[in-house]
């Protein structure tokens, strides 16, 4: 299968704001003019999308990454980071960022593709949330 990765653009928004439940419709428009969405789609599906921000307002951070289930463990993800991680490089960030939960196994994706742990947050009434920090210069 095919994978290929864009920046999300205007057709790319009533997709998102049906999946993309974290944020709202303004958000999703924001961020799609500010190129911070990544669509992954194959020949005839989307099939996933990578949201990012900035932590401290300078170090790029993957907020969401989803990939739609029957499309999961055949690369998608890690085309979308691979993809992402490159954009990032080409606009001179040495690190990103991201993070899950400890009850996710996201944790384990993110290790694979070379991040590291970097601290965690324990929010009352949540599981601890794992940030990862992954350099570029690598």
């Amino acid at each position: 299968m095919k994978i290929n990765i864009k920046y999300a653009g205007p057709e790319s928004s009533s997709w998102l704001k049906v999946r993309d439940i974290h944020v709202t419709e303004a958000v999703i428009n924001k961020k799609i003019k500010d190129k911070e969405i990544l669509i992954a789609h194959t020949e005839s599906d989307t099939i996933g999308w990578l949201r990012y921000g900035y932590f401290w307002d300078n170090i790029p951070f993957v907020n969401m990454l989803f990939i739609e289930k029957q499309y999961r463990r055949k690369g998608a993800g890690k085309k979308l980071m691979h993809f992402w991680e490159s954009e990032m490089k080409k606009r001179k960030h040495e690190q990103v960022m991201t993070s899950t939960l400890s009850n996710e196994k996201a944790q384990h994706f993110y290790r694979k593709l070379g991040y590291k742990d970097a601290g965690s947050l324990l929010l009352p009434n949540e599981p601890l949330e794992i940030f990862f920090i992954k350099g570029l210069n690598n």
